[in-house]
């Protein structure tokens, strides 16, 4: 089944075409057409949304499968998607929805009102929007949003940050936390592989870091595509200079999936290096994903160089902050939103 709603965010161009302006695509789309998304289609003049309140997934992670290492570190997470992107990376590892139609995929009605309920019902006041490009979903997110927040209920985007600024500007009055996750540092590498722009992407980054958004970004390293140290270093100048030394960089490691199948997993010596350059250019907090076991999982105090939070995988083994987030050695600050309770479950 797919539930259709008229769309936000967009303009008549004639009694046959529309323009869509959620994202930096601007569709001009036909009659009877859909935009790049695959999910907004133009019904005789009229755009609408084909994947209102549709979830093609509904979990319960652990917060730090965002990856969101500052924010509530060790609780659980309602995480809900639908179907669709507005990109089209070849390595996506959710390509079977991502990629996907929603006449295409199982999805089940899922009523702001019910996911609250959810929410609340199974104690976890954080909710999600994961998996697949949750900012095609706008307007179902938006409604889910303005529930939520009389419950006090946190709101997390997994994002590719994908969307034009005036959408996001309403949007982002709910938002408390968002994982961006930065493809590559490379027009040419967007536009060929992604087929998108990296402009965007940045500026709706730096766009919720300045209206008081909790950001951390990932970059997944993919050899021979996005693993030199001169773009990586780039991608790093970028975020010390407009995201601040103490936002969260999240290195990921590759694994071959959907089209990039022949490609091998990410070298472990890439991953260390790129970690240590990180940190060498001034961030100070900057871990390594996907690699479980490794010391990138955990976080340092940059005044003492102690780890103050222990993890392996997507769980917490060991804390060493005080109820304020200080640092039991040294004292330092540590920036992290919330507090998680020693000994407490990790979600």
């Amino acid at each position: 089944m797919v539930k259709v709603k008229e769309a936000s965010w967009y303009r008549k161009i004639d009694s046959e075409r529309v323009q869509c302006i959620l994202c930096p695509h601007n569709c001009v789309i036909p009659n009877g057409k859909r935009g790049f998304c695959g999910v907004r289609e133009n019904k005789k003049g009229t755009l609408y949304t084909l994947i209102y309140g549709l979830a093609s997934a509904l979990n319960i992670d652990p917060i730090e499968k965002k990856p969101l290492y500052h924010f509530y570190p060790g609780s659980p997470i309602v995480s809900v998607s639908t179907a669709g992107c507005n990109f089209r990376c070849p390595w996506c590892q959710n390509y079977n929805i991502s990629q996907a139609r929603p006449e295409e995929l199982f999805l089940e009605e899922l009523d702001p009102s019910v996911l609250i309920k959810y929410s609340l019902e199974t104690k976890t006041p954080f909710i999600a929007f994961t998996y697949n490009e949750p900012l095609i979903w706008y307007e179902y997110i938006l409604d889910v949003c303005k529930l939520a927040v009389k419950h006090d209920i946190k709101l997390v985007l997994v994002t590719n940050g994908y969307i034009n600024l005036e959408p996001l500007e309403e949007l982002v009055k709910y938002i408390n936390a968002a994982n961006v996750d930065i493809k590559a540092f490379s027009e040419e590498t967007y536009r060929r592989y992604i087929k998108a722009d990296l402009r965007p992407v940045l500026e709706a980054t730096e766009f919720m870091k300045e209206k008081g958004v909790h950001i951390e970004t990932t970059y997944l390293v993919i050899p021979e595509l996005n693993d030199s140290l001169d773009e990586f270093k780039q991608m790093v100048h970028w975020h010390l200079e407009t995201l601040g030394a103490e936002t969260p960089l999240h290195i990921s490691r590759f694994f071959p999936m959907y089209k990039f199948i022949d490609r091998n997993p990410t070298p472990v010596k890439t991953l260390k290096s790129l970690w240590e350059t990180a940190k060498r250019e001034g961030l100070h907090y900057v871990y390594v994903g996907n690699l479980p076991g490794n010391e990138g999982e955990y976080t340092y105090c940059p005044k003492c160089g102690q780890p103050v939070i222990s993890r392996i995988g997507f769980w917490i083994t060991g804390w060493k902050l005080t109820r304020d987030n200080r640092c039991i050695n040294c004292g330092a600050k540590i920036p992290i939103i919330g507090y998680r309770w020693p000994g407490s479950s990790g979600g």
